[in-house]
């Protein structure tokens, strides 16, 4: 791409664009702050190397910890699509769009080109990423640009446009370059001074830091004197300057640096007094304790994944983790998604996503656990969840499963219409059977026989006097 040729019109009207304040980077990449910066931007008016700041074990742990854990998080193409009357959201695959999200640029993979975008936004505050679109216009490279490089101009009309310095590595070659905003993608942190201008956590961070670098540094010269607390020699009496120059000169020279701890014969009546305070009396660990929490809080790293302090009570590592995504990883991650958006230029019904679910990766638990759920709440298919963990699929495995005890609540409306609490009526008696013709004949000879009973013994009766009774 001849960038030169294709941006070249627009250093004319260069010369009538203005740098918003506080974005101008000082000389040789240092954060430097000074009066003519906006009050407070750095306390102190201090000038402080950022590398230096970086040094402090806090500050790398939370630049390198944010930034991986983002860096895993896999950029997805998705797409909106109507399936039985509803809308959703389903993974697709575009040539204009999902080349680039795979392999952003000739000497990154996706994981290094997200980390150096954590990276740039936590340690400069700002990311840019200049965008390289072939013949068609459709982006096929990103590249994250030095943020000490690149100066964001606004034109009289409020157009934005970006200033950019040479840089091999991404094809600039040109002593100076004018862009327009959509050409690059700006991702920015919080803009305290300016809506173009993205402030660091180092900006927060920055005292605390620089307290703990000096209570290490101390430390490591103190214990490369043998841990010798420093003090003075004391005289009985008054001395010459010229005598009170030699005893020093003698003392440093035999007993301090590489030979301390040497044994001292003092004449004179001279004393050895110390004069450094003890670690216990300044409290050392106390206060690079407090620096490491302060420079936690400017991160939005919760404290315990530092390892500063005891874990807190009652709540599961899955408890923690969530915590640590809402509180430090939410809002980075939807930032990027819309910048993704926005400089891809997709259209309506895309949208890029970071899958979520390599956050839980290493919690095999927890993910068994949301997938059992999932699977058992018919949210997910069983072939689905077996695809999650790397497994085939199985026979049947491609349906929605429910127990058969649930019920819809239409269907536990319908039964209530009917009142299923209410008191029943008695069911009607039970007609008797009709008798067989077997059964009709032999109760028809029971009645004939009972009937020829019946005559014998009114015959016998008419037969027979009746005896009178005598008085």
């Amino acid at each position: 791409m001849n960038q030169s040729t294709f941006f070249g019109s627009l250093r004319a009207k260069a010369a009538s664009w203005i740098a918003p304040r506080a974005l101008a980077p000082a000389a040789g990449g240092w954060i430097d702050v000074t009066p003519a910066q906006p009050p407070g931007y750095f306390q102190m008016d201090m000038k402080v190397r950022p590398e230096t700041i970086l040094a402090h074990p806090s500050v790398y742990a939370c630049v390198s910890l944010i930034s991986n854990d983002i860096g895993k998080l896999r950029a997805r193409l998705m797409e909106k699509v109507e399936k039985d009357g509803r809308t959703i959201w389903v993974e697709a695959t575009r040539p204009a769009f999902s080349p680039v999200l795979r392999k952003p640029n000739h000497y990154q993979n996706h994981i290094q080109f997200k980390q150096w975008w954590i990276m740039s936004k936590l340690t400069a505050g700002n990311t840019y990423a200049l965008l390289q679109r072939d013949g068609r216009g459709v982006v096929v490279s990103m590249y994250i640009l030095d943020p000490n490089c690149v100066t964001p101009l606004v034109a009289p009309d409020g157009s934005v446009f970006y200033q950019l310095t040479p840089d091999n590595l991404t094809g600039l070659q040109q002593t100076t370059l004018i862009v327009p905003a959509s050409e690059l993608i700006h991702d920015r942190m919080n803009c305290l001074f300016h809506p173009l201008v993205g402030v660091a956590p180092l900006f927060a961070a920055n005292m605390a830091a620089q307290q703990g670098i000096g209570i290490q540094k101390d430390s490591v010269k103190f214990f490369s004197q043998g841990a010798k607390p420093s003090g003075v020699l004391v005289a009985p009496g008054n001395i010459s300057p010229q005598n009170a120059k030699e005893v020093r000169d003698y003392w440093n020279t035999n007993f301090t640096g590489e030979n301390a701890g040497r044994v001292a014969v003092l004449g004179d009546d001279l004393k050895y007094q110390p004069i450094r305070m003890t670690s216990i009396d300044s409290q050392l660990s106390e206060q690079f304790k407090q620096s490491s929490e302060s420079i936690a809080q400017a991160f939005h790293v919760p404290a315990f994944k530092l390892v500063l302090g005891s874990l807190p009570a009652g709540l599961k590592v899955g408890d923690m983790n969530q915590i640590y995504y809402t509180d430090c990883l939410h809002s980075p991650i939807e930032e990027m998604e819309a910048a993704l958006d926005e400089g891809l230029a997709l259209p309506a019904g895309l949208r890029v996503e970071l899958e979520l679910d390599n956050l839980l990766r290493m919690d095999q638990a927890a993910q068994a656990d949301m997938l059992g759920k999932y699977v058992a709440g018919a949210i997910m298919m069983p072939n689905e969840a077996r695809e999650r963990v790397g497994l085939p699929p199985i026979k049947g495995g491609d349906a929605v499963y429910l127990q058969q005890q649930n019920y819809s609540l239409e269907a536990l409306n319908e039964r209530d219409k009917a009142n299923p609490l209410a008191a029943k009526e008695p069911p009607p008696p039970a007609k008797p059977a009709e008798p067989s013709e077997e059964d009709k004949a032999l109760i028809a000879w029971a009645k004939a026989q009972a009937e020829t009973e019946k005559a014998i013994e009114a015959m016998r009766k008419a037969a027979k006097p009746e005896a009178k009774n005598d008085i």
